[in-house]
């Protein structure tokens, strides 16, 4: 057994490519057994521990903090057995990552293997008939350069000598990092005439095209008026800078980005009701005073939720294209607010379940989530949401649908109002329930009807404890 062992970034889920190494719990030199925590992981998803499978000593830590990695580079070595720096160093320099890994095929990080040189292109005779130029004949030629499968971008689909020069030359070595996409932020300066160049830097630079007249031709907004106005410090800037600037971590960019396109490409729509909760508050307090622990207001609406999704199975779904997914059983996520930003940790079969049973798997979920040891299918997928502001004294609210998922249900704060009861007035314990849909799979009746079935099961729990 080879004294020193590589720590490289894990997999957590088959869509992991990278992670962010947040915070590291050890230091070179430190003694540290199996199991114990090493470093807090960050993904898109989610933040986990990283655990040590086996017992030895950091002997060296090569990953930094609060960068990026891809998923098998290389972050720490550790030592079975005391070895010397000239030792340490050589099992960092012939590291390689494990084949088919990111990192692997990620040029600039200590797991990468070095590029090979692009093989030259096979030679080929040109036909005395080809659509080519002389000039690129020539430079075709003299770099032994086949244009049997070269598209001509000159008339007529002549090859030119730039096809020549660009299509013999080695493909150029992808930059370190993962490519930026611009495909949801730059939709918003579509309406603008400028430049797409000049829109890019408009992002980068944040500046406002719709303050800027364009100096290009017939208005056009070009590079040049983008930087001049960049370069320009605003009138109102303050002199002492009063705010911090604080960067996304990847789970808030994920965040955004996937709210950002479900607002831009699920066509939301909103139904509202209110519901009252004395029958339901009068259950749990017949539980109390036989001397139990009642389930909280919020563990019976997932129940609810959950049958409520078996009786109108069109909104127990999910979307993917053109394609419906419909569910045997309700999997409803329930969002669970933590410090690195909102995640939903998922109910398994919540209509199979009991209250007391979906209650303690809530509580068990949200706290693993807020400490980061979430297992990826314990938060991906889901078939229905519920997120719940009541206890902030949110009133009501409207949720925005967390894709591929269909609908999601929210919920607000628990009021007393004035109802209408068998011909007179009286007071009532009432919620405020609000269904955002995807109108691309579900109609409005279909959603009216979901919410009355969630009603009548609300208001009529027996149910619930069935």
């Amino acid at each position: 057994m080879s004294k020193l062992r590589a720590l490289t970034m894990p997999k957590w889920g088959i869509e992991m490519v990278e992670g962010t190494i947040a915070e590291w719990k050890v230091t070179a030199g430190d003694r540290i057994k199996k199991g114990q925590v090493i470093a807090l992981i960050e993904t898109d998803k989610i933040a986990n521990d990283l655990e040590c499978e086996f017992e030895g000593t950091v002997a060296r830590v090569v990953a930094d903090a609060a960068t990026v990695y891809p998923v098998g580079a290389l972050l720490a070595v550790l030592a079975m057995e005391p070895a010397t720096a000239t030792e340490i160093e050589d099992f960092v320099r012939s590291f390689r990552a494990a084949a088919g890994s990111a990192a692997a095929e990620s040029p600039g990080t200590a797991a990468a293997t070095a590029t090979a040189a692009a093989p030259p292109p096979t030679t080929a005779a040109i036909p005395k008939n080809a659509n080519i130029s002389p000039p690129a004949r020539l430079l075709a030629e003299k770099l032994g350069f086949g244009v049997g499968q070269l598209r001509g971008s000159g008339r007529r689909g002549r090859i030119t000598l730039q096809d020549v020069d660009q299509a013999s030359k080695p493909a150029a070595a992808p930059a370190a990092g993962k490519p930026v996409s611009v495909a949801v932020t730059t939709a918003a300066l579509d309406v603008f005439h400028a430049s797409a160049y000049a829109k890019r830097l408009a992002l980068k630079h944040a500046v406002d095209l719709s303050r800027l007249k364009g100096t290009g031709p017939r208005g056009r907004i070009s590079r040049a008026d983008v930087l001049k106005s960049a370069a320009t410090p605003p009138a109102a800037a303050a002199s002492s800078q009063s705010f911090t600037i604080e960067k996304f971590t990847p789970m808030r960019k994920v965040i955004a980005r996937q709210l950002t396109l479900s607002k831009s490409t699920i066509p939301h729509f909103y139904l509202r009701m209110r519901v009252r909760v004395d029958a339901l508050m009068a259950l749990r307090e017949r539980i109390r005073k036989d001397g139990g622990k009642p389930p909280s207001v919020n563990d019976y609406l997932i129940r609810a939720a959950a049958l409520a999704l078996i009786d109108v199975p069109q909104v127990n779904i999910q979307v993917h294209g053109e394609e419906i997914h419909r569910y045997k059983h309700a999997d409803v996520a329930v969002a669970v607010a933590t410090d690195r930003g909102l995640i939903t940790p998922i109910v398994r079969c919540a209509d199979t379940k009991p209250v007391a049973q979906i209650g303690s798997e809530i509580r068990d979920l949200a706290e693993r989530a807020r400490a980061g040891k979430l297992k990826v299918e314990e938060y991906a997928g889901g078939s229905f949401c519920v997120t719940n502001l009541g206890m902030f004294g949110v009133d009501e609210f409207d949720a925005i649908i967390n894709p591929p998922q269909g609908a999601i249900l929210a919920v607000g704060a628990l009021q007393r109002r004035f109802v209408e009861d068998a011909g007179s007035v009286t007071f009532a314990n009432t919620l405020k329930l609000s269904l955002s849909c995807d109108h691309r799979a579900i109609d409005g009746a279909v959603g009216a009807r979901f919410l009355s079935a969630l009603r009548d099961l609300i208001e009529k729990p027996l149910r619930l404890i069935s």
